[in-house]
């Protein structure tokens, strides 16, 4: 009974070994390469298949995702005879899973040797400043050329960026010196248009304040006179309503002499030929309140016509 055992046990641990090597689960976004004694059968898509325990097997697991793949630094000749390092990333999604396992034999490999060699050919046409303002048009030449070599290996480069361009030490020192003077000079120039832009506002506004200036003197000249000739007229016309006498105005002359005398540099000073009337007037006005008193009233005589004004010029005695 013991043999009988133990070759039921081997059998089933054959048929179990069969089942797992019959199944095979493909993920998602996968494909499985078949081989049937050596040579390609089929490739297995993503889910359950079922493939022939012992005479098929499964030589190679392809993930069909889109891959990124950084590549290292690359020293490259400009045209200009300077060496600079560029670090490139390539984004490739492989599309023929028969293709990419028989047409090459490592596909990353391939596709690093063929970025460097071409991008060597793209850098060589350039010099430095054009290799370090022209990334967009090296990516694409960069791209059209790997694509067109790796259609046949069943690989579709989607995209080719260069992460980095770094020039030697020297070209560093020299483009940093270059850009510190251009941003001085810019500097510079944006200072100069400040003040310019600053002194002719200032100007403006001094120029608006003189004029509005000008302008609220001569309304308070205008507004000034105005009062001065409201007042005049109106003392003009006060005088004139009140009808004065020759009494009133004698007085008045008499009033004014101080003032005329006032100063030390006034040496001479002009009396007018009518102060004589008006000291005629008020003694005579003196002489009517003396006849009030009982004395005889002197007949009043016309006073003979005089010539035209005449001024007298007296001393001042200080």
């Amino acid at each position: 009974m013991e043999p009988i055992i133990i070759v039921l046990i081997i059998l089933v641990v054959l048929v179990f070994i069969a089942l797992i090597k019959t199944i095979q689960v493909i993920p998602q976004a996968s494909a499985a390469i078949v081989e049937r004694f050596g040579r390609y059968t089929r490739t297995l898509n993503a889910g359950l298949n079922i493939v022939v325990p012992f005479i098929d097997s499964i030589r190679n697991r392809i993930d069909l995702r889109e891959q990124v793949v950084p590549f290292p630094p690359q020293p490259v000749i400009t045209q200009d005879n300077l060496v600079v390092n560029i670090d490139t990333v390539i984004y490739y999604q492989v599309t023929d899973a028969r293709a990419a396992t028989y047409e090459v034999a490592s596909y990353i490999q391939a596709i690093e040797q063929l970025t460097v060699t071409t991008l060597r050919n793209i850098i060589g046409g350039m010099d430095l400043e054009r290799t370090l303002t022209s990334r967009e048009e090296i990516n694409a030449a960069l791209r059209g050329v790997l694509d067109e070599a790796t259609g046949k290996w069943g690989i579709r480069v989607n995209r080719v960026e260069l992460k980095a361009i770094e020039p030697p030490t020297s070209i560093q020192d020299s483009m940093e010196k270059q850009m510190r003077a251009d941003r001085d000079k810019r500097a510079a120039i944006l200072t100069a248009e400040g003040i310019r832009q600053s002194q002719i506002l200032t100007a403006e506004g001094e120029k608006q304040s003189a004029i509005l200036r000008a302008e609220g003197e001569a309304k308070a000249a205008a507004l000034r006179a105005e009062g001065e000739a409201q007042a005049i007229r109106t003392v003009f016309e006060s005088i004139h309503a009140g009808d004065p006498d020759q009494k009133l105005l004698s007085y008045q002359y008499l009033q004014m002499l101080p003032k005329i005398a006032e100063g030390d540099a006034n040496k001479l000073w002009i009396v007018p030929s009518e102060i004589g009337d008006a000291l005629k007037g008020l003694s005579g006005a003196f002489g009517n309140f003396g006849g009030m008193g009982g004395g005889p009233t002197a007949p009043s005589v016309p006073s003979p016509a005089k010539p035209p004004a005449e001024r007298r010029e007296q001393p001042r005695i200080d």
